[in-house]
C-alpha cells in the first residue's frame, strides 16, 4: 500500500481528501435529516437506530472508494500513450466502478442491519460536493474578477 500512495499524484490524494469530507458531510446532513423524520414526522417509516449509522459508513466507503478508483484510472491513462489502451482502460474501470456501486446498492437492500436509504444516498454525495465546490468557486472568481474591472476604472 504504500508504493501505491507514494505513485499517487499529488492532485489524487487532495481531490479524494476533499471528496471524502464532500461525502462525511453529506452523511452528517443526512443523518441529521433521518433524525428529524424521525423524531417529529415518521418515526415507523425513518428508523433512527444503527442500521443509519451502517448505512451511511458503508455508502461513505463505497463513494469514496469510487471516487479513487476512478482518479487512479484517470492517472494510468494519461500515462498510456496507446489511445486505444487508454479507452479500454476507461471502459474496464467505469464498469468494475459501476458494478461495485451496484453490489452495494443490492447489499444495502438485502442486509436488515443497514438502513436502505443511509446506505445508498452517500453514493450521490461526491458529485454533489463537486458541482457545489465549482458554484462557490465560479461566485469567487467572478467576485474577483468585477473587482479588478472596478479598480481599473478608477
Amino acid at each position: 500500500m504504500g508504493k501505491l500512495l507514494d505513485r499517487l499524484q499529488p492532485a489524487v490524494k487532495k481531490e479524494t481528501k476533499n471528496v471524502f469530507l464532500y461525502t462525511l458531510i453529506g452523511c452528517v446532513i443526512m443523518i441529521a435529516a433521518v433524525f428529524v423524520l424521525h423524531k417529529w414526522f415518521w418515526p415507523e417509516l425513518f428508523p433512527f437506530d444503527y442500521t443509519v449509522f451502517i448505512g451511511a459508513a458503508g455508502g461513505l466507503i463505497i463513494a469514496v472508494l469510487n471516487f479513487f478508483l476512478m482518479a487512479l484510472t484517470v492517472q494510468a491513462v494519461t500515462a498510456e500513450e496507446d489511445d486505444k489502451n487508454a479507452t479500454e482502460i476507461m471502459k474496464k474501470s467505469f464498469r468494475k466502478r459501476k458494478a461495485l456501486q451496484l453490489l452495494w446498492c443490492v447489499a444495502a437492500f438485502a442486509i436488515p442491519a443497514v438502513f436502505w436509504p443511509a446506505g445508498i444516498l452517500p453514493l450521490l454525495f461526491p458529485s454533489a460536493g463537486i458541482k457545489i465546490k465549482g458554484i462557490i468557486e465560479q461566485k469567487k472568481y467572478i467576485r474577483q474578477e468585477v473587482e479588478q474591472k472596478q479598480d481599473g476604472c478608477q
